[in-house]
């Protein structure tokens, strides 16, 4: 009790300091002072009026400086005002310093427990539904990937990195599928838009989403929850934190899901598309002393699911895949909507993945601060993959892989307050990545391929990749205050990059011995094949130049300046008709121009963030299908402009009532692309898909409406509502762009409604959930298959479940 009065005394004398600083740096000191209270025990509700009122002295101080005397009086009357009664501020770590996301000239989105929670959004795939400019495009964990401002789908790769960069707890996730799992102990999520080089670990050229988790705590925290709905739908989580002692703390989060799955497969009846998750956290955290911590995460999740179920959802324009699947009395399911498939050996998913980092936070004697990050993560991934029919045509064919990685950052942060601040630092990744694609062929393989007799039948093939990364970095960063009202952000980060790999192809096993015709399409096809040595050296630079203007406290605008350069990479797959050349992939090179603001109005009570963009990748690195080869494989896909305009508002409206509404309007296209693959109607070695906007899942406009409802029902009763609902436009699927490949439009509505109590020594909440409200058919992703048909991986319908969560 006492180290609460003194931090909330502390925040008031502080607010005061804040509002009547002479000077920035004294200013800054304050706010500093302020944002200390979260290393004290001082509860949220505690500290919330004090520095609600202190943001509000502080608007009285900066109106009066200007001038403006009725917002003087107007931020006098917000001082009073109860701090439930604005919206809150977000506290982020984007620029390797403790400030609100408001005060950081960068375009990004928050996204905090609650709101994930009160969606029903525990997935890395539904986060699309809640961030602007944001798609997800998922088959399973090997074919994830992120893709900001219709830039960033490279999917199912593991010789490349994503476009958009992953950190869980500022470690870099290098395989989108480390993201794949249920959300456990997520403090909020960070979206950052844009090339975002110069200070997180490697080179992105279209964005970062940085995951939080809760750190643990010296007071005890424990918290329950299970939750049901349809398809089998049962989730369970748990987490406890509290003091070993007065200087060493713990947490240790656990999770399961099952999902029964919503795709009934005909050939025996069973549900696919769900399966079991599972997994578990644990953390230390040592602070001896108030200039030195040190926090120790280790983490490991799983999935054994059938997930990558995908349906028939075009025949292309001859219909042949149709026809050939009736020549061999194969009962195919051409009916997406019926959520039904027809599969002998059907999909399968095996995950195992995990690691320890461990973090040290010192600072300094000087008020420097010093941060050191170890990690290091590993990433097993498993599949089974059938081929759309019940007759034995390709029985089992997928890569599977096994990937580890080690990274190291250092840091030296400047003190905070002066006329500059800087960060300075050095990044070290070493990955270690081998896979193996496999293909085992049924009795019928030729006769579906239409193929020579024998050619392919009942052959087993094997090809192994490796590939060894080490990458350097080093970089800095710093801010020029010039005036209480205007900055000076400069920074710039250079990558090197050694890359080696191989690949080696076996000679096929099985089938019958043949000559000839049969024995040309078989060596095309599965002939051995060794790459030697493949070397590959990168220089990426990246940098950043940002001019911020502070209209006043509530009010910022700031132009960006930034290059974003991802380093190229390879191929791990055999070459098709692409020849050996295809396994290398240059670098991909973004400008980016954006103008934004960042705005508090109404008295606090509305938050409107705006901005326009302009960028231009040279070398875009995407996802290309080789007929020759049933493959994918990465290639650079000439360039790409994207630019377009993003707005995210708020709304207090009412005590308890808070609307939100997000918008983005992108246009997204090709300026050169002279070689791109044609779609099956087009009979033609290469296409011009220069000038058009047949970006890969690239919609052009998406937008969300939100609405959040609370208030006191009984005594000791509060009830609440959630709802939101998001939109995207039509977007091509693959890369040739080709009219039967058309993801459609579509919107998704999520409901939720419970209550908040305490009951039996815990504070309850109990919630009636729906996911998708109105049953809307709608697909993730589109892949291509044989004979210009395509797959697609269709998503959840309609689920209405029933949580409740208990913490103690």
């Amino acid at each position: 009790m006492q180290q609460k009065k003194l931090a909330v005394a502390i925040a008031a004398a502080y607010g005061i300091a804040l509002a009547y600083a002479p000077s920035a740096q004294a200013q800054n000191a304050a706010a500093l002072a302020i944002a200390a209270i979260s290393d004290t025990a001082v509860s949220a509700s505690a500290a919330a009026p004090v520095v609600a009122a202190a943001a509000a002295a502080a608007s009285v101080s900066a109106a009066a400086d200007t001038g403006q005397e009725g917002g003087a009086y107007a931020a006098a009357a917000a001082a009073g005002a109860d701090a439930s009664q604005v919206i809150a501020s977000v506290t982020v770590s984007t620029r390797r310093r403790n400030e609100t996301s408001q005060s950081v000239p960068t375009t990004m989105s928050v996204l905090d427990d609650k709101t994930l929670e009160n969606n029903r959004v525990y997935r890395v795939q539904d986060l699309q539904q809640l961030l602007p400019s944001t798609t997800v495009n998922f088959v399973h964990a090997r074919q994830l990937s992120f893709a900001v401002r219709g830039l960033g789908n490279n999917t199912a790769s593991d010789g490349l990195e994503g476009s958009v960069g992953l950190y869980l707890d500022n470690v870099y996730l290098a395989r989108p599928g480390m993201a794949a799992f249920d959300a456990l102990d997520v403090q909020q999520l960070e979206l950052l838009r844009g090339p975002q080089g110069t200070l997180f670990g490697k080179n992105t050229t279209a964005g970062v989403l940085n995951i939080t988790t809760k750190q643990p705590t010296f007071r005890s925290e424990n918290t329950a929850s299970i939750s049901v709905g349809q398809d089998n739908y049962v989730q369970g989580k748990a987490g406890i934190s509290g003091a070993f002692s007065d200087t060493l703390a713990g947490r240790l989060s656990v999770y399961k899901t099952h999902e029964g799955g919503y795709i009934t497969n005909l050939y025996n009846g069973n549900q696919v598309q769900g399966g079991d998750r599972a997994g578990v956290r644990a953390q230390l955290l040592w602070e001896p002393d108030s200039a030195f911590s040190v926090r120790l995460i280790a983490d490991y999740n799983e999935e054994d699911s059938n997930n990558g179920t995908m349906v028939l959802y075009s025949v292309g324009p001859s219909g042949r895949w149709l026809t050939q699947a009736a020549a061999i009395g194969a009962k195919a399911i051409y009916n997406p909507a019926a959520y039904q498939v027809n599969q002998d050996n059907g999909s399968h998913v095996s995950v195992h993945q995990g690691g320890l980092s461990a973090e040290v936070n010192w600072k300094l004697a000087n008020d420097y601060k010093f941060t050191a990050i170890s990690a290091f993560r590993f990433w097993n991934f498993t599949p089974r993959n059938d081929d759309g029919l019940d007759v034995p045509v390709i029985l089992n064919i997928g890569a599977l892989a096994r990937h580890r990685q080690f990274t190291q950052e250092l840091r030296l942060a400047t003190p905070q307050g002066g006329a500059v601040e800087s960060v300075l630092g050095a990044y070290y990744y070493y990955q270690n990545l081998d896979n193996t694609n496999f293909s085992y062929n049924g009795a019928l393989t030729d006769k579906f391929n239409g193929t020579p007799n024998g050619a392919w039948a009942n052959l087993t093939s094997f090809a192994d990749g490796h590939l060894r990364v080490n990458s350097y970095a080093l970089f800095g960063q710093s801010i020029w205050h010039i005036d209480p009202q205007w900055d000076l952000s400069a920074g710039l980060r250079a990558t090197y990059e050694d890359k080696r790999a191989y690949e080696v192809r076996y000679a096929p096993s099985g089938g019958a011995a043949v000559t000839d015709a049969a024995l040309a399409s078989r060596n095309a096809r599965y002939g051995a094949f060794n790459s030697g040595d493949i070397k590959l050296n990168n220089l990426s630079p990246s940098g950043l130049l940002t001019l911020a203007y502070k209209a006043d406290a509530d009010v910022l605008g700031f132009v960006t300046l930034s290059h974003g350069e991802k380093s190229g990479g390879i191929n791990l797959t055999v070459p098709g008709a692409a020849g050996i050349s295809s396994l290398k992939i240059d670098n991909e090179k973004a400008n980016n121009l954006e103008l934004g603001v960042k705005s508090k109005l109404w008295e606090r009570r509305a938050q409107i963030n705006a901005s326009v963009f302009a960028n231009v990748v040279r070398g875009y690195q995407n996802n290309a299908y080789d007929p020759s080869t049933l493959s994918s494989y990465i290639t650079n896909a000439g360039d790409v402009r994207s630019r377009g305009a993003e707005l995210e508002t708020s709304f207090l409206v009412a005590p308890g009532l808070t609307l939100g509404a997000n918008g983005a309007f992108n246009d997204v296209r090709y300026l050169k692309y002279n070689n791109a693959p044609c779609p099956p109607e087009i009979t033609a070695t290469s296409c011009n898909l220069s000038g058009r906007a047949a970006l890969v899942n690239a919609p052009r406009w998406t937008s969300s409406l939100s609405a959040q409802y609370a208030r006191a029902v009984a005594d000791g009763v509060e009830g609440y509502f959630n709802l939101n609902t998001s939109y995207r436009t039509e977007v091509f699927g693959t890369l040739d762009a080709s009219k039967y490949a058309k993801i459609p439009a579509y919107s998704l509505t999520n409901l939720s409604a419970g209550a908040r109590f305490k009951a039996g020594g815990a504070k309850w909440d109990v919630s009636l959930w729906a996911k998708n409200a109105f049953d809307k058919l709608y697909y993730t992703s589109l892949w291509n298959t044989s004979f210009g048909a395509y797959n697609a991986v269709i998503g959840t319908p309609r689920t209405v479940g029933l949580s409740a969560r208990a913490d103690f």
